[in-house]
């Protein structure tokens, strides 16, 4: 298994590649993902030059760590084959397929993935893949996509297509995006893949931004896509576990491990009735805390 099919995405920014100068140096903000665009942000005609940016920009910025996630084009235009190309010439590490609907959508990415990664001289499998789902259908077969390839690290929900799609609008208050949420965690869930939410358009509304990232945290979510810096420090704070919870994880595992020698399995932590149960949730915390960097355990 690749090593980054499970790593650290709390935020993922959107950068237009048309706009040199918000691709040079996004890793100031220390978001955990770039999602570098040669969709929707980028004019038709601009295309060929969004293109030499985003190719010039992997191999010429060191970005610090931070993860370069490319948006290609539809697959329902001419455009999509030569954005992988470039992508994987570049050294991006991952693509993001637009409008996904079926499994099959993946896996024609997958195999011009795999294509351009024996081109340009790449390591096979390096290259990862996540799909965003913008319409009914593609929410629908959530799961099948999820399991479409083993490249596939995760599905995103854009909620302005989808909305669309469903015939109604972004309100604010996330009611009609509920339905799609709450699949679309279960059935990543049930792949073993990652999650990722929709964007919050309104910079001027941050108490809004704030409850809707509360909201999709404690729906399961493993992150969110983002359009300007200043969101990134609410997701991370809302997404890194506290230090109370990381305390109490702690003594969960070491409970679980002494005890479950001892032939015993259930007992209490700090008045709380635990089990097994509890085992692979509080490892996951001090996973998260680690790669968030507010742990430094070895539980």
């Amino acid at each position: 298994m690749n090593p980054n099919m499970k790593r650290l995405r709390r935020s993922m920014m959107f950068l237009n590649c048309q706009k040199p100068s918000l691709i040079k140096d996004p890793y100031v903000y220390a978001p955990d993902s770039i999602m570098l665009d040669l969709e929707d942000a980028v004019a038709e005609r601009e295309k060929d030059a969004a293109r030499y940016s985003l190719y010039h920009a992997l191999q010429e910025i060191d970005y610090r760590g931070v993860e370069r996630v490319v948006r290609i084009n539809g697959l329902d235009t001419d455009l999509w084959k030569e954005d992988i190309r470039c992508s994987i010439a570049g050294g991006c590490d991952a693509v993001r397929i637009p409008k996904t609907e079926t499994a099959k959508d993946v896996q024609l990415v997958e195999e011009a993935v795999l294509k351009a990664e024996k081109e340009f001289h790449v390591e096979p499998g390096r290259t990862l893949i996540m799909a965003a789902l913008e319409s009914a259908r593609g929410v629908m077969n959530a799961f099948e996509i999820c399991c479409a390839s083993s490249r596939l690290f995760g599905i995103a929900l854009s909620g302005g297509d989808y909305t669309k799609d469903l015939q109604t609008t972004i309100s604010g208050t996330g009611v009609e995006l509920m339905g799609a949420r709450q699949h679309m965690i279960i059935a990543a869930r049930a792949a073993g893949v990652q999650c990722f939410d929709t964007v919050f358009t309104d910079l001027n509304n941050m108490d809004g931004f704030r409850k809707d990232v509360e909201t999709i945290h404690a729906m399961g979510f493993d992150g969110k896509s983002i359009i300007n810096p200043r969101q990134i420090p609410i997701v991370h704070e809302i997404f890194t576990p506290k230090q109370k919870e990381i305390i109490f994880a702690e003594k969960v595992v070491r409970e679980i491990d002494s005890k479950r020698a001892q032939g015993i399995g259930v007992f209490t932590v700090d008045g709380k009735m635990i089990d097994i149960a509890f085992y692979d949730g509080a490892k996951r915390i001090l996973a998260l805390a680690r790669a968030s960097g507010v742990y430094k355990g070895e539980l």
